[in-house]
């Protein structure tokens, strides 16, 4: 089982969104806090990104900056213009997004923007240990992946074509899960990596989460949990802690609730066929436990998403 993959499909709910757009200095756009993570691309010109924290930070052609939080921030020409508060509605458009000007000459920036709704309630610490701000430069033969993304996603945005909202749809996700390994290889690559992005490397823990990902139902002792990465029950349990930040059951526990939540929310299955594969001898043992974790009952859950 891709842990990451796993990762970002229990916390991806609806469908992401996105806008090609081009600017003639000077611009300012603003997005204020929300629940959405989001990304920007220059494919053309330059631009800065102001964040809520920290030191502007300029972009380059090709240059790709994701904010998994949902902070806000600004994207402007240079520091100090004047912005406009751009919103997603519930349509699909954005608020405060120009169509596409006509005018003499080439748009002195051209950008891609997009967004990705996440299930705050059950954020994985995977997304939750990333940065405000993650900027992937445009650096000659790196992320040659991401960049293929990229720009295939451009030209789809650039002219609607019979299948573009699947085709976009598909790749937004796609880049999504190819903006979180360019970052962790960078990371690792630069020797500072730390919590998820060292679990993911290290063969045994690594070992141990696919595991765990692949059968949460199944009954896990540490032991065998060690066995699968080659090491001892003691020696599995320090690195495991270590790594993902708490014991390997208790890990497993909240991934199997996490499942479950996932599974009431999109399949039709029973409360005893969710109980089933989360690991529960019982729909009774299944109920009291959901209960404990989220604080309703499952059936109350389905019925609220």
């Amino acid at each position: 089982m891709d842990v990451l993959s796993d990762v970002v499909a229990a916390m991806r709910v609806g469908r992401p969104h996105s806008a090609r757009t081009d600017k003639y200095a000077p611009w300012g756009l603003r997005w204020a806090r929300s629940e959405e993570a989001g990304f920007h691309v220059v494919l053309r010109g330059s631009a800065w990104l102001l964040p809520q924290d920290g030191e502007p930070v300029a972009l380059a052609p090709g240059d790709v900056v994701f904010l998994a939080h949902g902070l806000g921030h600004a994207l402007v020409s240079a520091p100090g213009v004047s912005t406009q508060e751009v919103r997603l509605l519930p349509d699909g458009t954005w608020s405060g997004v120009a169509p596409k000007e006509e005018r003499e000459g080439c748009p002195d920036t051209v950008t891609l923007c997009g967004t990705y709704r996440l299930d705050r309630e059950r954020s994985h610490r995977l997304l939750a240990e990333l940065p405000e701000v993650v900027h992937l430069p445009a650096t000659v033969g790196s992320h040659r992946s991401l960049r293929a993304a990229v720009e295939l996603l451009g030209m789809e945005m650039e002219e609607q074509r019979p299948g573009t909202d699947a085709i976009v749809t598909s790749l937004l996700d796609t880049l999504l899960l190819y903006i979180l390994r360019a970052w962790w290889e960078s990371e690792r690559a630069a020797g500072r990596a730390r919590g998820w992005s060292a679990a993911l490397a290290d063969p045994a823990v690594a070992a141990a989460l696919r595991a765990i990902h692949a059968e949460p139902g199944r009954a896990w002792t540490v032991a065998e949990l060690g066995a699968a990465g080659g090491l001892s029950r003691a020696a599995f349990a320090r690195r495991f802690t270590a790594l993902v930040g708490e014991p390997p059951l208790t890990y497993l526990t909240w991934w199997r609730m996490t499942t479950a939540g996932r599974l009431l929310r999109s399949d039709d299955l029973s409360l005893r066929q969710v109980a089933d594969r989360t690991g529960y001898t019982s729909e009774f043992a299944f109920a009291k436990a959901f209960k404990r974790e989220y604080g309703v009952a499952p059936g109350q859950y389905r019925k609220g998403r």
